[in-house]
């Protein structure tokens, strides 16, 4: 009896690698970040994350319903939209309102992936679209951060969550911008930057204002461990964001020591360690080439430290994916993929 011949197009050799397996390890690579996030900021950090994801879910099956997608509900199994959710989530400050939340993740959806055609389409990262969006219409609100919980233990547990909005904190990258702004004061440059709390333990643990996803190293590198190991990421775009940066961020200390922090302390604070893991390794808007990824993930990690350092924002992760972004299909189009038993076409 002849075997039955089935003839399909290539590749034949696959992997069992599915956009939802990928989405769920992504949300489980950022589970300690977020359980940081808690018990940093309490009930505002568990509001915030649930209003980004409830909303980009709620979005894009209103995106699929105006579309008039025969099933409305099935893209949101890939959880895809729970990960941009997240991810928006651990970039906002724990006070922020759930209002500008909702806003801001809906936004991240609609204009940020559908509108493009859907997940595989966007040639922008959703959440940082999302983010800059708030960013341009929400301020003041976006640069207020708060004190961690566990900074006040005279606070009782129950009343921390009530106060946490009403006390505020500047972050290690506000407190450089205007060490930086004052360099040409050497004694005003110095007492600023002499404020700064750069103890290691103080970025590894996470005590300190700043975003959700920002304030814990310890957490993001746990998660990213765990990328890793599953093979969800490769080391190729979160080396050369971290390697650029402290190369960058090296060189403005070493001249200007006074008026900026370390350069271990620009690779822990802000959202590069997020960025580096869990943002600029999104495989739909990042190149395909293991060269392609080098000089994409370096892009990243200059560009974040020449606006941290030259620009009037303290903060560059968000606005240095969104660039780098951009060119990334030319990035594809000067490191081709080889055939296999092949070379690329000229």
């Amino acid at each position: 009896m002849l075997s039955e011949l089935r003839v399909a197009p290539s590749p034949h050799i696959s992997q069992a690698l599915s956009t939802r397996r990928v989405m769920i390890d992504v949300i489980i690579g950022l589970s300690p970040a977020m359980i940081a996030a808690a018990v940093f900021f309490r009930s505002l950090a568990v509001e915030l994350i649930a209003a980004c994801v409830v909303t980009a879910l709620v979005t894009e099956w209103i995106c699929n319903v105006l579309r008039r997608r025969p099933n409305p509900l099935d893209s949101l199994g890939d959880c895809s939209a729970v990960v941009t959710g997240v991810i928006l989530s651990l970039s906002l400050p724990p006070a922020l309102p759930a209002w500008a939340a909702v806003i801001g993740s809906a936004f991240s959806i609609a204009i940020g992936k559908m509108v493009f055609g859907g997940l595989g389409s966007n040639i922008f990262n959703p959440a940082m679209v999302g983010r800059a969006f708030m960013t341009a219409c929400f301020g003041v609100l976006m640069t207020t951060w708060t004190v961690p919980a566990t900074m006040d233990s005279n606070m009782p547990a129950i009343s921390q969550s009530n106060t946490l909005d009403a006390r505020t904190q500047a972050t290690p990258l506000a407190w450089s911008k205007q060490a930086w702004k004052a360099r040409s004061n050497p004694e005003t440059s110095n007492a600023i930057a002499d404020s700064v709390d750069q103890s290691f333990k103080h970025f590894v643990m996470g005590e300190e204002g700043g975003c959700l996803g920002e304030t814990s190293a310890l957490a993001m590198v746990l998660g990213a461990l765990y990328l890793l190991w599953r093979k969800t990421i490769t080391y190729h775009i979160p080396l050369a964001v971290l390697l650029a940066a402290l190369v960058f961020s090296s060189v403005v200390y070493r001249f200007y020591q006074s008026g900026s922090i370390a350069p271990w302390s620009h690779l822990c604070s802000g959202g590069l360690l997020l960025g580096a893991f869990f943002i600029a390794t999104d495989p739909v808007t990042a190149p395909l080439t293991g060269k392609g990824m080098w000089i994409f993930g370096a892009g990243v990690g200059a560009l974040t430290i020449l606006i941290r350092v030259f620009g009037e924002y303290p903060e560059g992760v968000m606005y240095a994916v969104l660039l780098m972004n951009a060119i990334t299909p030319l990035i594809d189009r000067f490191c081709k993929l080889t055939p296999a038993g092949g070379k690329p076409h000229v």
